[in-house]
């Protein structure tokens, strides 16, 4: 007998034919005429009813059909007689896999909070909520590949191990074979790295986007989409040391081609979504929504997740300068009254709360910020030329061909810039941050030989499954989430 995944089965098969399903149990009922098996396999958040006759199935059989075991049921399709599905199997045989021992196994048919699960996260992806995470999880990754794919994108694997910090942070993981304990010194008394693996100093990439500018000047627009890494002893509920990174770049691209493309973008994969995963992404926001009646009031999501998705899609995002932001925050309610738990003024970065007061209150809309202060962005950006001035025409500060994507419920989603394609101004910056030109020669030569105006962005991808599944913990996204302490599985 073919075996049909339970997905496939519920949309086509045909009742009155015999059919073999696969799967875990999820529950099995028993009553004075029949025995009842919810069986999932993985390949949608519906499970099917497979029925057999009292007396049916023996003993020894029935004691191992347990919650978490592994079977392989025939039988005939029929229409269901129960509410909640329209088709069920009648049992003919049951073959069992593998039985899960219901006093050890601890996925038991009750409700597990999110702490728990993530100290079994070999085990969660067998829940409800975690098997539609993990789906709309795949659906957004070839949304991905497929919009930078049919819009001329070449994908380009940069290097995990590297020499270079993107960023500046310098919160990066060292990556080296020399003995812990005893590594070989110079004879000042610094390790000596030229007897390490590389011959130098390594570490995990913290962005693929140097390397990535590299290939958008050669083949014109390039995309990244791999593992990043993040050295920061940070325990927050938006903050990985272990995450997937979307970096597109693009020559001959300036800030406002960037942020055309970045909204058409994050629109196209969130409708892939909704229009692929509409059965998990029901079951999520019902999750939700009971998750929001246990909030205070003042504390309750105005949408619930399937609006905000809508509201994303549906809506023109809002563009303005940060210093008409900052003069928004500046002269709101919240600002005035003392609301804030971070003050605002030109020159600050923005935190969550400012950027969301901005999407959720004022615009209501999704918002791109442009054109932030020089000092609060990476040495790359492109400087503008003139100086932002306040409405009284006093100078305020050298600002940057910056761009940030503001969302509802999570403030920043993306950020990205037009990159400094003049040699000597990046250098310049370069000094002025405390980066030896002479580290990156490689990517100075760029500017060198043959320049040219370009720009992209980066998009944390668990950011983006965290907003289209509304799950509050980004630990929650991703199979096997990496922070501080935490390196299990």
């Amino acid at each position: 007998m073919s075996y049909l995944p339970i997905q496939q089965l519920l949309k086509s098969a045909t009742v009155g034919t015999s059919v073999t399903v696969k799967g875990w149990v999820r529950t099995k009922r028993e009553s004075k005429n029949a025995v009842f098996i919810a069986l999932n396999d993985g390949s949608t958040i519906n499970t099917i009813q497979a029925v057999a006759e009292a007396g049916q199935l023996p003993d020894e059989t029935l004691k191992l059909i347990t919650t978490g075991a592994c079977l392989a049921i025939t039988g005939q399709l029929v229409e269901s007689q129960g509410a909640g599905q329209s088709v069920e199997v009648k049992i003919a045989s049951v073959h069992i896999y593998g039985p899960a021992d219901p006093d050890k196994y601890p996925l038991q048919p009750k409700r597990h909070s999110l702490e728990f699960l993530r100290e079994i996260a070999h085990l969660r992806p067998r829940t409800n909520t975690f098997s539609a995470i993990l789906r709309v999880r795949h659906a957004l990754a070839f949304a991905v590949h497929q919009y930078f794919n049919d819009n001329g994108f070449f994908y380009l694997n940069t290097p995990i191990i590297t020499a270079s910090d993107a960023e500046g942070a310098g919160e990066m993981f060292r990556v080296t074979t020399l003995d812990p304990i005893n590594p070989p010194r110079t004879d000042d008394g610094k390790v000596d790295y030229s007897q390490d693996f590389f011959g130098r100093e390594t570490n995990l990439t913290v962005s693929g986007q140097l390397e990535g500018e590299l290939g958008a000047l050669a083949l014109g627009k390039i995309y990244t989409f791999g593992p990043t890494f993040r050295a920061e002893n940070s325990n927050t509920t938006r903050h990985l040391a272990e995450f997937w990174m979307i970096e597109p770049e693009m020559a001959f691209h300036e800030l406002e081609d960037n942020m055309n493309l970045a909204e058409d973008f994050v629109k196209t994969v969130i409708r892939y979504a909704l229009q692929h995963c509409a059965d998990d992404l029901a079951f999520l926001d019902n999750r939700l929504k009971e998750e929001e009646k246990t909030k205070k009031k003042e504390e309750q999501s105005e949408l619930s997740l399937l609006e905000k998705l809508q509201f994303v899609i549906s809506n023109e995002f809002v563009r303005l300068t940060y210093t008409d932001a900052i003069d928004i925050l500046v002269n709101s309610k919240p600002a005035k009254k003392g609301q804030f738990q971070y003050e605002v003024s030109w020159g600050v970065d923005l935190q969550s709360e400012h950027e969301r007061y901005l999407v959720e209150k004022h615009f209501k809309k999704p918002v791109i910020l442009t054109n932030y202060p020089r000092d609060i962005k990476a040495f790359y950006m492109k400087q503008d030329e003139a100086q932002a001035t306040n409405s009284r025409g006093e100078v305020l500060g050298q600002t940057v061909r910056a761009m940030d994507v503001l969302f509802p419920g999570i403030g920043e989603i993306i950020g990205g810039s037009q990159r400094e394609d003049d040699l000597d101004k990046l250098v310049t910056r370069m000094q002025e941050v405390g980066i030896d030109p002479e580290t990156i020669w490689w990517y100075l030569d760029t500017r060198r030989f043959g320049s040219a105006p370009h720009a992209g962005f980066g998009l944390g991808f668990e950011r983006l499954v965290q907003f289209v599944t509304g799950m509050g913990n980004i630990r929650d996204v991703i199979p096997f989430p990496r922070a501080p302490k935490q390196a299990e599985f």
